[in-house]
C-alpha cells in the first residue's frame, strides 16, 4: 500500500528500533511532499512489515530509505520490497536503481549484492554515526 502520514506513528517506531540514527518524522514527512514514492507492506491484521521511500527522476530511480520491521527481518520481506521498489521505478521509466549504504550495515550490503548491486562509489562523512561520521557506499543495479 501507498505510504501515507497517517502510519509514519508506526513507521516511526519501526525506523526507531533498526536503526542508531533512524529517518526523524520530519524526513519522511519532507519525502512524502516532495512527491517521493513510498511503500509499505503489511501483515494480515494491517500492520507494517516493511517499507521504502524512493525518489524517481527521468530515467533513474534513488532508493532512500528501505526497512523492515526487526521481528520480520531475515525471512526475505527486504528482498520482496526491494524488487516492489524497483518495479515501481520500472514502471515509471527508470532503467537504474541507485543508493547509499552504510560499510558497517552488513546485512543490507548482502542483500544489495545479492540483488545485482554494484559499486560505483563513496560518499566520505555521509551519515552520522556515534562518533563522528560514516561514508556511504553508493551502490546501483541496471533495471
Amino acid at each position: 500500500m501507498p505510504l501515507s502520514s497517517l502510519k509514519l506513528d508506526e513507521v516511526m517506531g519501526i525506523e526507531n528500533e533498526v536503526y542508531p540514527h533512524p529517518w526523524t518524522r520530519g524526513n519522511f514527512e519532507d519525502a512524502l511532499r516532495a512527491g517521493n514514492t513510498a511503500w509499505a507492506m503489511l501483515d494480515g491484521r494491517g500492520r507494517i512489515i516493511a517499507y521504502s521511500v524512493a525518489m524517481i527522476a527521468v530515467d533513474e530511480a534513488h532508493l532512500l530509505n528501505l526497512s523492515v520491521a526487526a521481528p520480520y527481518q531475515r525471512k526475505g520481506y527486504g528482498w520482496r520490497m526491494l524488487e516492489w521498489m524497483a518495479q515501481q521505478a520500472r514502471d515509471f521509466g527508470a532503467r537504474s536503481l541507485l543508493l547509499e549504504v552504510r560499510p558497517s550495515n552488513a546485512r543490507a550490503l548482502s542483500l544489495y549484492r545479492r540483488y545485482g548491486f554494484e559499486k560505483i562509489g563513496l560518499r566520505p562523512a555521509y551519515y552520522p554515526a556515534t562518533h563522528g561520521r560514516e561514508d556511504a557506499v553508493v551502490m546501483r543495479v541496471p533495471l
